[in-house]
């Protein structure tokens, strides 16, 4: 499930985005400064992280400095200010984007969504993945060729069921709702319905043959990869 924090000291605003959030299948929660930020940061381990930049105890260019390089969720910053010199500063401490209030909330939404997917392409699982290849057990997957082998042999896969498997196996044992799925390959909200996932899920399994126990099923939630062919 994807996780967002949303962090703003005005009570009316941070829970009318975690509520539009929510509504669209995200976890949410939410803090009021930024030392709290900080410390729901560690325990919750957010994916994405809606940061405001004025707010008491410590700002939100302060959180954005003090976030683990190694493991920081994408920040999307939110300000009153409207200076091109604010925006820099928040991009140069890491911030992936930058939003001025007042705004819409359907538009931080999208940006949610937007931020998420292009931080999944970007942070591929380490252990899975190196010079843009990813490894399953038997299944070879070449990224910037965009094909995949299986001993040698190379599987006609669509451009949906490529991007299917790419997603998965980049992240091994992370589980995937159908929503999380048919919103990040297909690039589609969930209301257009969730059954194509499993239609692509079950091709791909068949041409995967012998190796398609590497995708599983999560029985009421998704789907997952991982690396023991079961």
């Amino acid at each position: 499930m994807i996780k967002v924090l949303v962090v703003d000291d005005e009570v009316s605003i941070s829970s009318a985005i975690a509520y539009a959030l929510q509504r669209e299948g995200y976890i949410v929660e939410t803090a009021g400064d930024g030392l709290e930020a900080l410390e729901k940061v560690s325990v919750f381990k957010p994916d994405v992280m809606v940061l405001d930049v004025m707010m008491p105890k410590m700002n939100g260019y302060e959180v954005c400095r003090k976030l683990d390089e190694n493991n920081r969720p994408a920040v999307m910053l939110l300000t009153v200010k409207n200076d091109i010199v604010d925006k820099v500063l928040g991009l140069e401490l890491g911030a992936d984007d930058y939003m001025t209030k007042p705004f819409d909330i359907r538009e931080v939404v999208a940006r949610v969504k937007a931020l998420y997917r292009r931080r999944q392409i970007e942070t591929p699982d380490p252990a899975s993945s190196k010079e843009g290849r990813i490894e399953l057990g038997g299944i070879l997957i070449e990224l910037l060729s965009r094909t995949v082998k299986i001993d040698g042999q190379l599987l006609d896969l669509t451009p949906k069921e490529f991007d299917l498997l790419a997603l998965l196996a980049q992240h091994p044992d992370r589980v995937y709702t159908r929503e999380a799925l048919l919103e990040q390959v297909w690039e589609m909200d969930f209301a257009g319905g969730t059954r194509t996932v499993d239609i692509h899920v079950q091709r791909l399994r068949k041409k995967l043959g012998d190796w398609q126990g590497h995708i599983q099923t999560v029985y009421g939630i998704g789907y997952k990869s991982t690396r023991t062919n079961s």
